[in-house]
């Protein structure tokens, strides 16, 4: 696994998409819950190396909702920590799941429940393969890449992808999703391979992370 810190950047179109998952027992997709005055992101939960106390092996990914960090554990106690934005009151989601399959630029298909509550939506679906959804690109809702986590030999419908809404990382804003930047998406997905093991903690049981 490469300790590459930096930012990768993709290109600047990116940056339009908006964030929209599912998650487990089929409530609907991420949707941002509050308006943020400052448009830039918390420097707070920018990405960054840290010492992370944990049981699990390298290579898991262990997300925190209560404190919004996002943790790729690597050797000797070390991980690489993401900002994310999670789901709001109602729309917590915890447990073991395994990145099942991996995508950039993907197609969003929103299920009914979410149609039905933000009936605006169906002006931007098209006919899709596997139904009324969104081609994957810049103005898709999933963002550059997605992470679509599994629980045994089904769909937790629930994801990891990214955000054109970089203000809203550290907050809780969706129905369920772990939303990350774009830029830092793309990192994770391009270290963690299919097969990784996903830890959603509790939100009142998070180890404390110490930044170096």
């Amino acid at each position: 696994m490469k300790a590459n810190f930096r930012t990768r950047p993709i290109r600047s179109t990116v940056l339009t998409a908006v964030c929209a998952a599912v998650f487990a027992l089929g409530l609907a997709g991420c949707v941002t819950t509050s308006e943020q005055q400052s448009r830039e992101p918390d420097p707070a939960f920018a990405r960054r190396l840290v010492t992370y106390a944990s049981r699990e092996a390298p290579g898991t990914i262990v997300v925190d909702p209560g404190s919004h960090y996002l943790y790729l554990l690597l050797q000797n106690g070390q991980a690489v920590r993401y900002g994310v934005g999670v789901g709001g009151e109602g729309f917590g989601w915890s447990g073991v799941a395994t990145v099942h399959t991996k995508q950039q630029w993907p197609d969003w298909y929103p299920p009914a429940e979410m149609l039905e509550r933000k009936p605006e939506l169906r002006e931007r679906m098209v006919q899709l393969q596997s139904g009324l959804g969104m081609h994957g690109g810049p103005e898709n809702p999933i963002g550059a890449r997605a992470l679509y986590l599994w629980q045994g030999k089904k769909d937790s419908l629930y994801r990891i992808h990214g955000t054109n809404e970089p203000w809203t990382i550290g907050h809780n804003v969706s129905a369920g999703c772990i939303r990350m930047t774009n830029e830092d998406i793309t990192d994770l997905y391009d270290r963690a391979p299919v097969g990784t093991k996903v830890v959603v903690l509790p939100t009142a049981s998070a180890p404390v992370a110490s930044a170096q």
